[in-house]
């Protein structure tokens, strides 16, 4: 069964780091991404990293502050937030792809997703 899970979201004041993971397992992927989605809005790209050669992507709003990472020997992806601002508050997901086909910041590249995890950047 091919399956993301993802842990780590929580309630952090203004200012505050928090770190995503995503476990991937039942198959290899190509690239992952993070997405978040807040209410009303739709669901944007925050990053994304290629798998072999570790190539990183990141939107322009969490450049510099947000960081993509991998571990190889168990199949995970973080996501490093840091200097976490109230803007940044949504449900964030982790996806991933066998194939990269489409567009890295799109979420027509992605056919896996995690179920999503809570992040609330108060102020």
């Amino acid at each position: 069964q091919v399956q993301l899970v993802e842990s780590g979201g929580g309630l952090v004041q203004a200012g505050g780091s928090l770190r995503l993971s995503c476990a991937a397992s039942g198959r290899t992927f190509s690239r992952y991404a993070w997405f978040r989605q807040a209410p009303g809005k739709e669901r944007e790209f925050v990053g994304a990293i290629r798998w072999s050669g570790g190539n990183t992507y990141y939107a322009t709003s969490v450049k510099g502050r947000f960081t993509i990472s991998r571990t190889n020997a168990n199949n995970t992806v973080y996501l490093q937030m840091n200097s976490l601002k109230p803007e940044d508050t949504a449900v964030y997901f982790c996806a991933a792809d066998p194939v990269s086909r489409t567009s890295i910041v799109a979420t027509t590249g992605y056919d896996y997703w995690g179920q999503g995890t809570q992040v609330t950047v108060s102020s």
